[in-house]
């Protein structure tokens, strides 16, 4: 255990059974879980935003780096953003090559997670099912099983039967807007808890000497001749030698200020739960045929959402048309989801790139660092994000891993185009 160190609130706890044991019996307050700082004048990195990414980021420059002198700025509370935002769904079935990897990577992380950080993220390996409505849908997924399994995933195609052994509220009906015909299971999919995510990376590398800062958001930057040398922010400036920006949708607007138009669109992403139910979905499903994705949480709450609004926006705010679109597509393929209240939907603003792959890179401008454009990815790829971006700062080159991820791939002609479809970011 950790000793205690200036400005610490409480003693660091080390969790285990004993130790819930413990508080149970005794009834006593658990100390808060990382400290309430200030930032310093200047530090080796900062880490601009603390999301998932910022936070891993910083916790593996600490873990993995030996880094002490890092600090992470967030400008409202920690996993307010993008992390707190989403359907917390964590999947490995992409198919490029360098995706898949990177993906495979992460997924191999969020399983030992919980250990790692000392901390329950709650990760739920409960198996994704996608289903098909169409021959050409099967042929598809007998394509992306057959990657998968190549590379070491457990992943299987599904007949007409063993979906309705499986899944047996989905519409099978002949009125059935969209006939099922089968499907396909990745057996290690699943969700894990956002915030539990977020407070178990801070937590980690607070207790590594990591300065986590809230309320506390940058607004420009420092400069030492064509170098970046630190942040402007609402606290003061502060100096250091990296800056990384893992701030997800509004990444554009602080690469801005340095200068950079970057390849990126910022679209909002809409979710929706329901009221509490009992136990009815034990699968994350994903929809093919709609756009559509679907699971129940902890809490009794079916978590879902559908495709992002066409419009490139920074409001937060959903359209009506999603919505719709969601909710309809719900009850399309679980008919008996009509009877169920909405309880509350959110939006996230999320960062799409030109061809729907993300960048992990050193930016044009020297002393900065990117992670970003994760579009519908982010989540999944929180901790080989901030793994590889750790590497990729502490180092001054890519990790292999990310090396695909090159944002100079778009000067080069390297995309990759996991979709197909092109350079139209509200289609990824």
């Amino acid at each position: 255990m950790l000793r205690l160190t200036a400005g610490r609130i409480g003693a660091p706890v080390t969790f285990s059974a004993f130790s819930l044991l413990s508080h149970a019996l005794s009834g006593r307050a658990w100390p808060r879980q990382w400290r309430a700082a200030e930032p310093a004048e200047a530090y080796d990195v900062v880490v601009v935003g603390g999301g998932g990414h910022g936070l891993a980021t910083a916790f593996y420059l600490a873990k993995e780096h030996g880094l002490r002198r890092v600090a992470v700025l967030e400008k409202s509370w920690l996993g307010g953003g993008n992390t707190g935002r989403n359907t917390t769904i964590v999947r490995a079935n992409y198919m490029e090559e360098g995706n898949f990897q990177f993906y495979r990577f992460s997924l191999d992380l969020w399983r030992d997670l919980s250990r790692t950080l000392n901390y329950n993220v709650m990760f739920s390996p409960r198996g994704m099912v996608g289903v098909a409505h169409s021959p050409d849908a099967m042929d598809a997924y007998a394509q992306r099983v057959n990657v998968m399994t190549l590379n070491g995933l457990r992943a299987e195609l599904l007949d007409l039967g063993q979906m309705q052994r499986l899944l047996p509220y989905l519409d099978y009906s002949q009125r059935a807007r969209f006939p099922v015909v089968g499907g396909m299971i990745q057996h290690d999919a699943g969700t894990a808890r956002h915030d539990a995510v977020a407070w178990g990376y801070a937590r980690a590398a607070d207790r590594l000497g990591v300065d986590i800062v809230e309320g506390c958001e940058v607004t420009g930057y420092l400069w030492k001749g064509q170098r970046i040398a630190g942040v402007e922010t609402g606290k003061g400036p502060v100096r250091a030698d990296k800056v990384v920006l893992a701030v997800a949708g509004h990444t554009s607007l602080l690469a801005a200020k340095a200068g950079l138009r970057l390849p990126l669109e910022s679209h909002l992403l809409q979710a929706f739960v329901t009221e509490g139910l009992k136990p009815m979905i034990d699968h994350v499903i994903s929809w093919s045929g709609g756009h559509f994705y679907i699971s129940q949480s902890d809490k009794g709450g079916l978590v879902f959402g559908s495709d992002m609004d066409g419009h490139a926006s920074y409001s937060g705010r959903g359209g009506i048309a999603v919505a719709r679109k969601a909710a309809a597509a719900a009850v399309s393929l679980i008919p008996a989801l009509g009877k169920a209240r909405l309880l509350r939907q959110w939006g996230g603003v999320v960062d799409q790139t030109m061809d729907g792959s993300p960048f992990i890179s050193a930016a044009p401008v020297p002393g900065l660092y990117l992670t970003g454009g994760w579009c519908y990815g982010g989540f999944k790829a929180i901790p080989a994000s901030g793994f590889c971006t750790a590497w990729t700062v502490a180092k001054d080159e890519p990790h292999p891993l990310s090396a695909c991820f090159r944002l100079d791939r778009f000067a080069t002609g390297r995309e990759l185009d996991e979709e197909g479809s092109g350079p139209y970011p509200h289609l990824h």
